[in-house]
Protein backbone atom coordinates (compact mmCIF):
# COMPACT_ATOMS: atom_id res chain seq x y z
CA UNK A 1 0.00 0.00 0.00
CA UNK A 2 1.41 3.37 -0.98
CA UNK A 3 1.94 5.69 1.93
CA UNK A 4 1.41 9.42 1.73
CA UNK A 5 4.41 11.29 0.33
CA UNK A 6 6.26 8.15 -0.83
CA UNK A 7 8.27 8.88 -3.98
CA UNK A 8 7.17 7.32 -7.24
CA UNK A 9 9.60 6.91 -10.11
CA UNK A 10 8.22 7.51 -13.60
CA UNK A 11 10.14 6.26 -16.65
CA UNK A 12 8.93 7.87 -19.86
CA UNK A 13 9.33 6.05 -23.16
CA UNK A 14 8.73 7.01 -26.79
CA UNK A 15 6.40 9.99 -26.93
CA UNK A 16 6.88 10.57 -23.21
CA UNK A 17 10.40 11.97 -23.24
CA UNK A 18 9.07 14.68 -20.96
CA UNK A 19 5.91 14.91 -18.88
CA UNK A 20 3.80 18.04 -19.07
CA UNK A 21 1.93 17.27 -15.86
CA UNK A 22 4.77 17.50 -13.35
CA UNK A 23 6.07 20.52 -11.46
CA UNK A 24 9.85 20.24 -11.59
CA UNK A 25 11.75 21.32 -8.48
CA UNK A 26 15.20 20.16 -9.49
CA UNK A 27 16.97 18.65 -12.48
CA UNK A 28 19.64 16.41 -11.00
CA UNK A 29 22.54 14.92 -12.93
CA UNK A 30 23.59 11.65 -11.33
CA UNK A 31 26.09 8.91 -11.94
CA UNK A 32 25.95 5.34 -10.71
CA UNK A 33 28.40 2.47 -10.39
CA UNK A 34 26.73 1.16 -13.59
CA UNK A 35 27.36 4.37 -15.50
CA UNK A 36 25.21 7.35 -16.41
CA UNK A 37 21.43 7.00 -16.67
CA UNK A 38 19.59 7.91 -19.87
CA UNK A 39 18.75 11.40 -18.64
CA UNK A 40 19.13 13.66 -15.62
CA UNK A 41 16.49 13.02 -12.96
CA UNK A 42 13.67 15.50 -12.69
CA UNK A 43 12.74 15.64 -9.02
CA UNK A 44 9.21 16.93 -9.17
CA UNK A 45 5.62 16.90 -7.93
CA UNK A 46 2.44 15.62 -9.52
CA UNK A 47 -0.29 18.01 -8.44
CA UNK A 48 -3.67 16.50 -7.58
CA UNK A 49 -6.44 19.09 -7.43
CA UNK A 50 -9.64 18.57 -5.47
CA UNK A 51 -11.89 21.59 -5.67
CA UNK A 52 -10.03 24.56 -4.22
CA UNK A 53 -7.33 22.44 -2.57
CA UNK A 54 -4.45 20.44 -3.96
CA UNK A 55 -1.93 17.82 -2.91
CA UNK A 56 1.55 17.47 -4.38
CA UNK A 57 2.73 13.89 -4.83
CA UNK A 58 6.53 13.51 -4.99
CA UNK A 59 7.77 11.94 -8.24
CA UNK A 60 11.14 11.43 -9.90
CA UNK A 61 11.00 11.41 -13.69
CA UNK A 62 13.55 9.78 -15.98
CA UNK A 63 13.45 9.73 -19.78
CA UNK A 64 14.32 6.21 -20.98
CA UNK A 65 15.66 7.30 -24.37
CA UNK A 66 16.96 10.69 -23.23
CA UNK A 67 15.11 13.98 -23.48
CA UNK A 68 16.14 14.18 -27.17
CA UNK A 69 15.24 10.52 -27.86
CA UNK A 70 18.82 9.69 -28.85
CA UNK A 71 19.23 6.27 -27.17
CA UNK A 72 17.86 3.22 -29.04
CA UNK A 73 16.21 0.43 -27.04
CA UNK A 74 19.17 -1.97 -27.12
CA UNK A 75 21.58 0.74 -25.90
CA UNK A 76 19.56 1.96 -22.91
CA UNK A 77 21.52 1.63 -19.67
CA UNK A 78 18.68 -0.04 -17.81
CA UNK A 79 20.82 -0.84 -14.76
CA UNK A 80 21.87 2.78 -14.31
CA UNK A 81 18.29 4.01 -14.79
CA UNK A 82 16.75 1.81 -12.08
CA UNK A 83 19.71 2.31 -9.74
CA UNK A 84 19.43 6.11 -10.10
CA UNK A 85 15.72 6.06 -9.26
CA UNK A 86 16.29 3.89 -6.20
CA UNK A 87 19.12 6.13 -5.00
CA UNK A 88 16.75 9.12 -5.36
CA UNK A 89 14.42 7.51 -2.83
CA UNK A 90 11.82 5.88 -5.07
CA UNK A 91 10.04 2.90 -3.55
CA UNK A 92 7.99 2.15 -6.66
CA UNK A 93 8.37 2.77 -10.38
CA UNK A 94 5.83 3.03 -13.20
CA UNK A 95 7.23 2.49 -16.68
CA UNK A 96 5.45 4.09 -19.65
CA UNK A 97 5.79 2.31 -23.00
CA UNK A 98 4.73 2.73 -26.63
CA UNK A 99 3.79 -0.70 -28.01
CA UNK A 100 2.30 -2.49 -30.97
CA UNK A 101 -1.03 -4.28 -30.54
CA UNK A 102 -1.28 -7.99 -31.36
CA UNK A 103 -4.49 -9.10 -29.68
CA UNK A 104 -7.42 -7.76 -31.71
CA UNK A 105 -8.97 -5.79 -28.84
CA UNK A 106 -5.60 -4.13 -28.18
CA UNK A 107 -4.96 -2.75 -31.67
CA UNK A 108 -6.92 0.51 -31.43
CA UNK A 109 -4.70 3.63 -31.58
CA UNK A 110 -4.12 5.04 -28.10
CA UNK A 111 -5.49 1.97 -26.34
CA UNK A 112 -3.92 1.63 -22.87
CA UNK A 113 -2.82 -1.76 -21.51
CA UNK A 114 -1.67 -2.47 -17.95
CA UNK A 115 0.11 -5.81 -18.49
CA UNK A 116 0.44 -8.51 -15.87
CA UNK A 117 2.87 -10.83 -17.68
CA UNK A 118 5.91 -10.59 -19.95
CA UNK A 119 7.82 -12.77 -22.42
CA UNK A 120 11.47 -11.87 -23.03
CA UNK A 121 12.74 -12.26 -26.61
CA UNK A 122 15.66 -9.85 -26.14
CA UNK A 123 19.31 -10.83 -26.39
CA UNK A 124 22.69 -9.23 -25.82
CA UNK A 125 21.49 -6.92 -23.05
CA UNK A 126 22.96 -6.81 -19.56
CA UNK A 127 19.97 -8.26 -17.82
CA UNK A 128 21.06 -8.49 -14.18
CA UNK A 129 22.94 -6.60 -11.50
CA UNK A 130 24.66 -9.93 -10.77
CA UNK A 131 26.71 -9.93 -13.98
CA UNK A 132 30.08 -11.18 -12.78
CA UNK A 133 31.50 -13.92 -10.57
CA UNK A 134 32.62 -11.69 -7.69
CA UNK A 135 29.43 -12.17 -5.70
CA UNK A 136 26.76 -14.79 -5.22
CA UNK A 137 24.05 -14.73 -7.88
CA UNK A 138 20.57 -13.68 -6.82
CA UNK A 139 17.75 -15.74 -8.34
CA UNK A 140 14.67 -13.55 -7.91
CA UNK A 141 11.16 -14.93 -8.20
CA UNK A 142 9.67 -13.52 -11.41
CA UNK A 143 6.36 -15.41 -11.43
CA UNK A 144 4.55 -12.08 -11.41
CA UNK A 145 6.90 -9.74 -13.30
CA UNK A 146 4.85 -6.69 -12.34
CA UNK A 147 4.01 -5.98 -8.71
CA UNK A 148 0.35 -7.05 -8.43
CA UNK A 149 -0.58 -4.48 -5.76
CA UNK A 150 0.86 -1.56 -7.75
CA UNK A 151 -0.69 -2.73 -11.01
CA UNK A 152 -4.02 -3.10 -9.21
CA UNK A 153 -3.86 0.53 -8.08
CA UNK A 154 -3.32 1.61 -11.70
CA UNK A 155 -6.18 -0.63 -12.86
CA UNK A 156 -8.57 0.84 -10.26
CA UNK A 157 -7.69 4.35 -11.43
CA UNK A 158 -8.05 3.34 -15.08
CA UNK A 159 -11.40 1.63 -14.58
CA UNK A 160 -12.87 4.70 -12.91
CA UNK A 161 -11.78 6.78 -15.88
CA UNK A 162 -13.21 4.17 -18.22
CA UNK A 163 -16.64 4.75 -16.68
CA UNK A 164 -16.29 8.52 -16.97
CA UNK A 165 -14.81 8.75 -20.45
CA UNK A 166 -16.05 5.65 -22.25
CA UNK A 167 -12.69 4.62 -23.66
CA UNK A 168 -11.72 1.04 -22.98
CA UNK A 169 -8.59 0.06 -21.05
CA UNK A 170 -7.10 -3.43 -20.83
CA UNK A 171 -6.34 -4.33 -17.21
CA UNK A 172 -4.16 -7.32 -18.08
CA UNK A 173 -2.08 -8.61 -20.97
CA UNK A 174 1.20 -10.21 -21.99
CA UNK A 175 4.00 -7.85 -23.02
CA UNK A 176 6.40 -9.38 -25.56
CA UNK A 177 9.81 -7.70 -25.27
CA UNK A 178 11.95 -7.67 -28.44
CA UNK A 179 15.33 -6.15 -29.22
CA UNK A 180 14.56 -3.45 -31.78
CA UNK A 181 15.28 -0.86 -32.91
CA UNK A 182 13.77 -2.31 -36.09
CA UNK A 183 10.11 -3.25 -36.05
CA UNK A 184 9.16 -6.91 -36.20
CA UNK A 185 8.43 -9.05 -39.25
CA UNK A 186 4.93 -10.43 -39.80
CA UNK A 187 6.26 -13.94 -39.12
CA UNK A 188 7.74 -12.82 -35.80
CA UNK A 189 4.41 -11.35 -34.77
CA UNK A 190 2.62 -14.57 -35.70
CA UNK A 191 5.09 -16.47 -33.52
CA UNK A 192 4.60 -14.08 -30.60
CA UNK A 193 0.82 -14.39 -30.97
CA UNK A 194 1.11 -18.21 -30.82
CA UNK A 195 3.21 -17.80 -27.66
CA UNK A 196 0.42 -15.77 -26.05
CA UNK A 197 1.75 -12.25 -26.53
CA UNK A 198 -0.83 -9.44 -26.59
CA UNK A 199 1.40 -6.40 -27.14
CA UNK A 200 4.97 -5.99 -28.36
CA UNK A 201 7.60 -3.46 -27.32
CA UNK A 202 11.35 -2.99 -27.17
CA UNK A 203 12.09 -1.79 -23.64
CA UNK A 204 10.06 -3.92 -21.23
CA UNK A 205 13.06 -6.12 -20.46
CA UNK A 206 15.37 -6.15 -18.63
CA UNK A 207 13.68 -3.17 -16.97
CA UNK A 208 11.09 -5.21 -15.09
CA UNK A 209 13.61 -7.83 -13.94
CA UNK A 210 16.10 -5.23 -12.74
CA UNK A 211 13.39 -3.52 -10.70
CA UNK A 212 12.67 -6.87 -9.06
CA UNK A 213 16.36 -7.37 -8.22
CA UNK A 214 16.37 -3.95 -6.53
CA UNK A 215 13.18 -4.82 -4.61
CA UNK A 216 11.33 -1.94 -6.26
CA UNK A 217 7.58 -2.20 -6.81
CA UNK A 218 7.12 -1.98 -10.57
CA UNK A 219 4.20 -1.66 -12.98
CA UNK A 220 3.70 -0.72 -16.62
CA UNK A 221 1.42 1.62 -18.55
CA UNK A 222 1.48 0.74 -22.25
CA UNK A 223 0.05 2.83 -25.09
CA UNK A 224 -0.74 1.06 -28.36
CA UNK A 225 0.65 3.16 -31.21
CA UNK A 226 0.12 0.74 -34.10
CA UNK A 227 -1.23 -2.70 -34.98
CA UNK A 228 1.77 -5.05 -34.99
CA UNK A 229 3.39 -6.05 -38.30
CA UNK A 230 1.09 -7.89 -40.69
CA UNK A 231 -2.09 -7.04 -38.79
CA UNK A 232 -3.14 -3.98 -40.81
CA UNK A 233 -3.53 -3.24 -44.50
CA UNK A 234 -0.60 -0.83 -44.75
CA UNK A 235 2.91 -0.23 -43.49
CA UNK A 236 3.61 1.12 -40.02
CA UNK A 237 4.52 4.81 -40.34
CA UNK A 238 5.82 7.50 -38.01
CA UNK A 239 2.67 9.52 -38.76
CA UNK A 240 0.52 6.60 -37.55
CA UNK A 241 2.54 6.32 -34.35
CA UNK A 242 2.47 10.05 -33.61
CA UNK A 243 -1.29 10.21 -34.19
CA UNK A 244 -1.87 7.37 -31.72
CA UNK A 245 0.47 8.96 -29.18
CA UNK A 246 -1.63 12.15 -29.19
CA UNK A 247 -4.57 10.06 -28.02
CA UNK A 248 -2.57 7.89 -25.65
CA UNK A 249 -0.70 10.72 -23.92
CA UNK A 250 -3.85 12.22 -22.49
CA UNK A 251 -5.11 8.82 -21.36
CA UNK A 252 -1.86 8.08 -19.56
CA UNK A 253 -1.92 11.50 -17.89
CA UNK A 254 -5.52 10.93 -16.81
CA UNK A 255 -4.72 7.48 -15.37
CA UNK A 256 -1.67 8.74 -13.50
CA UNK A 257 -3.65 11.69 -12.14
CA UNK A 258 -6.38 9.36 -10.87
CA UNK A 259 -3.73 6.98 -9.52
CA UNK A 260 -2.04 9.72 -7.49
CA UNK A 261 -5.41 11.02 -6.29
CA UNK A 262 -6.18 7.55 -4.93
CA UNK A 263 -2.82 7.03 -3.26
CA UNK A 264 -2.26 10.34 -1.41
Amino acid sequence: MMEKHDKTGLIGGTGFEDLAHVLVDETRRVDTVYGEPSSPLRVARWRVTDGDSHTDCPVVFLSRHGFDHRIPPHRVNYRANLSALKSAGCQRVVGIYAVGGIHEKMQAPGHVVIPDQIIDYTSGRIASYWDDDTQAALHVDFTDPYTPSLSKQLVIAAKELEKETGYEISSSGVYAAVNGPRLESAAEIRRIARDGGDIVGMTGMPEAALARELALDFAALCVVVNPAAGLSDGLITFEMIESALKIGRQRVYDILGAFFAKTT
